[in-house]
């Protein structure tokens, strides 16, 4: 079986998630190549070794057209997956499905409209306003992803031949079925790379490593735990930075302004690269506050960090306690003190810790890999 699978911007819009459901779909024998818009100069995340990446340019209205025409002739599986309920993926599924009678899929991993306001966001222009929107170069509805297209797309969710989403949050406004953000954890395998190895490459050796692997923004908690490093003082101590989407709001440099005390950045790394890097950790932390955005997000540094082996370090947000389920350690969110105590308990008792990551990475075996995502999409497609 061919599938398409359908990116809304694979410069940082939906890529990670494209490219894990390519993962599992190949891992079920499924001929799989991932379509989407580029909207900025990169792709980002790097996609794996060997698998089909085809992009056409992400632009305005009315230009962007051209590029919806383009990606509608290239689309070619028996299936089309689009990964978020957005005009430039699910959109464009909708389209090609009204032409070419193929069945479509939805993947939700993210509450797209908890960046505008949610439910609460309008659109209501006076008759100026709407015609600046329109006809000006840089007006507002040239965008394909302004907030009112978004908002209509979620009208269309129903429309799908299958929902999944990532979250009980997600799941419970949208429906479907349930499909962790699993982790390939032949790949990911700590029995395959050397702890200190890796902090040697990396230029890490000496220090105690906190790692957080993904895209720094302010719902992430980062400032929290780098306020807890203020509190404990200590010179061997480093919060990594890995990769990370360049948004452009200069969030990350805020951080770095700063915090340049506490933190190692590294460059972005293809997804299979990955474990090499994350082996060099000594803890991974996932410090997210506790509102609707995070709420609604799986946080993929979460099996990272158990498909490796590694002690957790979170906040009780969404799913994360359900995820987790005893071992990892939780603290409340926006908590810089507790995170601080927990920090150096944890670093006092590494054995403790190590023991817990041990017990994560069977979890993550047995519910949250690629194997577990793959008998879901099976039943998913066997009943298509």
């Amino acid at each position: 079986m061919k599938i398409s699978i359908l990116a809304p911007d694979l410069s940082g819009g939906g890529g990670t998630r494209a490219y894990l459901l390519a993962q599992v779909l190949k891992h079920l024998d499924m001929d799989v190549s991932v379509f989407g818009c580029l909207f900025g100069d990169r792709l980002y995340p790097l996609p794996p070794e060997g698998l089909s990446v085809r992009y056409v340019a992400g632009c305005n209205y009315p230009k962007f057209l051209t590029s919806v025409n383009q990606l509608l002739r290239d689309l070619d599986g028996d299936l089309l997956y689009a990964v978020k309920p957005r005009p430039t993926s699910f959109g464009i599924a909708l389209l090609h499905r009204l032409v070419h009678r193929k069945p479509v899929f939805l993947d939700i991993d993210d509450w797209e409209m908890s960046w505008f306001g949610g439910d609460d966001w309008q659109y209501r222009p006076t008759p100026r306003q709407l015609a600046r929107d329109i006809l000006k170069p840089n007006g507002s509805l040239r965008n394909p992803e302004y907030p009112l297209y978004l908002h209509w797309m979620e009208k269309l969710v129903d429309r799908a031949n299958a929902v999944t989403a990532d979250t009980a949050f997600l799941q419970e406004r949208y429906g479907g079925t349930y499909l962790p953000n699993g982790k390939d954890t032949r790949l990911f395998d700590p029995e395959r790379f050397d702890p200190e190895t890796s902090r040697q490459q990396y230029g890490l050796s000496g220090y105690r490593v906190l790692m957080f692997p993904g895209t720094a923004r302010p719902h992430k908690g980062l400032e929290d735990v780098l306020t807890a490093l203020d509190r404990l003082d200590r010179e061997d101590f480093r919060l990594v930075l890995v990769g990370g989407r360049e948004i452009g709001d200069g969030y990350v440099e805020h951080l770095m302004d700063k915090w340049k005390r506490w933190i190692v950045k590294l460059p972005s790394t293809p997804i299979d690269r990955m474990p090499e890097i994350v082996a060099g950790a000594h803890l991974i932390v996932v410090p997210q506050r506790d509102n609707v955005t995070a709420r609604a997000q799986f946080p993929i540094k979460l099996t990272d960090g158990m498909a490796m082996a590694k002690p957790i370090l979170a906040t009780r947000v969404g799913d994360i306690p359900t995820v987790l389920d005893n071992t990892g350690f939780l603290v409340e969110p926006n908590s810089p003190d507790e995170i601080a105590e927990q920090i150096q308990w944890i670093f006092d008792n590494m054995d403790v810790a190590d023991r817990k990551g041990q017990q994560a990475r069977q979890r993550c075996i047995k519910d949250y890999s690629v194997d577990a995502m793959a008998d879901i999409l099976s039943n998913l497609i066997d009943r298509l």
